[in-house]
């Protein structure tokens, strides 16, 4: 009897999934044909991201390799790298094109700055040293309160680049010959819990040295 009573619900349970299937079948088609596309859509756009990095890698190394022969050239392709906000051949582009000196202009220098900070996917430190790559191509010739607009993501933060951005503008101030204004960034490095060791003995030498009473 049991045994007849659990074959008449297996065969209900079976037609029941049975007309489920019937009465929901294209609505199943259509929802397994989406997850295929979207499986072979991910598949073909890492391909792609793939095949782009490979690209971009080898324009870079012959780019910098050959740069010397026509800087023209090396120039405005280097710039379309940066603009790719690829997250590891945007930025050795732009420290390239900084580094070399091979583009003059301040703003233009700054926007491509921009793109890589506000407008590319980067790892949280690769980010800040960018801010701080920034603060130090533009302490030459910017602002007390332009270049502590650039640096202070990093000096209020807990940044590996906080002591170096800190220690930038004590170096800043001293070569201005702020000399109150140095000595307090030298001294919140040295303050710093995770103040980078070398920058810290830097510090210190500095106010040892250049700041006796």
């Amino acid at each position: 009897m049991d045994e007849d009573i659990s074959t008449i619900n297996t065969n209900t349970r079976n037609e029941k999934m049975k007309n489920f299937f019937i009465k929901n079948r294209k609505n199943i088609i259509i929802f397994l044909s989406i997850i295929i596309l979207l499986t072979l859509s991910y598949f073909v756009y890492e391909e792609i991201k793939k095949r782009n990095k490979i690209k971009l890698a080898n324009e870079f190394n012959s780019l910098t390799l050959n740069y010397s022969t026509n800087k023209i050239e090396t120039e405005s392709k280097l710039i379309k790298i940066v603009e790719a906000k690829d997250s590891t051949y945007s930025p050795l582009a732009l420290y390239f094109l900084v580094d070399n000196k091979i583009i003059s202009n301040q703003l233009q220098i700054n926007k491509l700055f921009d793109i890589l900070i506000e407008d590319t996917k980067l790892e949280k430190e690769i980010k800040n040293l960018i801010i701080y790559k920034k603060g130090l191509f533009n302490s030459d010739f910017e602002t007390e309160n332009n270049l502590l607009q650039i640096l202070n993501p990093l000096i209020n933060s807990e940044s590996i680049w906080q002591s170096h951005a800190l220690y930038l503008m004590g170096e800043y101030f001293f070569y201005k010959n702020e000399f109150q204004k140095s000595k307090q960034f030298f001294e919140k490095i040295i303050n710093l819990k995770n103040s980078n060791p070398i920058i810290k003995l830097d510090a210190q030498k500095r106010i040892t040295s250049d700041f006796k009473k």
